[in-house]
C-alpha cells in the first residue's frame, strides 16, 4: 500500500533534543505532540546532561561522539519501530531523526526542525514524507548545502517540504534561548502539526 492511501490515525513520535541536551523545550514540544494526539517518546541521547551554550553542547556531542549517539538513538526507537515511527528532532536531533527515518522501510515520516544530515548515496526511500522548518538565514544550514540537501532528498525517493522563516535564530523554536522567535515557532507548529494529522 502506498503511503497516501494509507488510512489516517495518531502517529508515534520519536522526538530527538537538540546539542543542549533534554530541556524543557523538547518536552513542552512533546507536550505539544500528545495534546494533539500523538503517541511521544523522547529520548536522552546524553544520559541525563544538560547545556547551557552552544559550545558546551558540542563538548558533550564529541565526547560522547556521533556513533554512540546513534547507537542511544536506534536502542531508543527500536522497540516502537514495528509501529511505523514518524521521527522527528531539533538541530543535532533533527540530523539523527533523519539518518534513523532513511534507514527504517516502516519509517511514516520525518519531521525536520532547524537542522539536516548528509545522505548517504546509495539512500533510498518509498515516498517518505518530509518536514523541514528552517530559519532563512541559518549559519548552521548554509542555502548552497539546503538546496543540494533537498535535491538528494528528492533523488532518494522522498517527499519534501521546506519551510524558512526570515529573520529567525536558529533554534527558534526554543523559548529559553536568544534565538526564540514567537511568531516563526508558531507558525512551525500548526503546520507540523497538519503534516503530523496527514501521515
Amino acid at each position: 500500500m502506498r503511503r497516501s492511501e494509507a488510512v489516517a490515525e495518531a502517529s508515534t513520535v520519536v522526538l530527538f533534543h537538540s546539542v543542549y541536551g533534554l530541556r524543557p523545550a523538547v518536552h513542552a514540544a512533546a507536550g505539544r505532540l500528545r495534546a494533539a494526539g500523538h503517541e511521544v517518546i523522547v529520548p536522552d541521547l546524553y544520559e541525563g546532561r544538560t547545556a547551557d551554550s552552544v559550545e558546551e553542547g558540542i563538548a558533550v556531542k564529541d565526547e560522547i561522539g556521533r556513533e554512540e549517539l546513534l547507537k542511544r538513538a536506534i536502542t531508543a526507537a527500536a522497540p516502537h519501530s514495528e509501529r511505523g515511527l514518524v521521527y522527528a528532532g531539533f538541530s543535532l536531533g533533527a540530523s539523527i531523526a533523519q539518518n534513523l527515518a532513511l534507514g527504517d522501510e516502516k519509517a511514516r515520516g520525518l519531521l525536520l526542525l532547524h537542522g539536516t544530515s548528509d545522505i548517504a548515496d546509495d539512500a533510498a526511500t518509498d515516498e517518505l514524507p518530509v518536514q523541514l522548518h528552517i530559519a532563512d538565514p541559518d549559519p548552521f544550514e548554509p542555502h548552497d548545502w539546503l538546496s543540494a540537501w533537498y535535491l538528494r532528498m528528492r533523488r532518494a525517493g522522498a517527499e519534501v517540504e521546506v519551510f524558512r522563516y526570515a529573520g529567525a535564530g536558529h533554534l527558534y523554536t526554543d523559548p529559553e534561548l536568544p534565538d526564540y522567535d514567537k511568531e516563526a515557532a508558531e507558525a512551525t507548529w500548526r503546520v507540523a502539526l497538519g503534516f503530523l494529522d496527514e501521515l
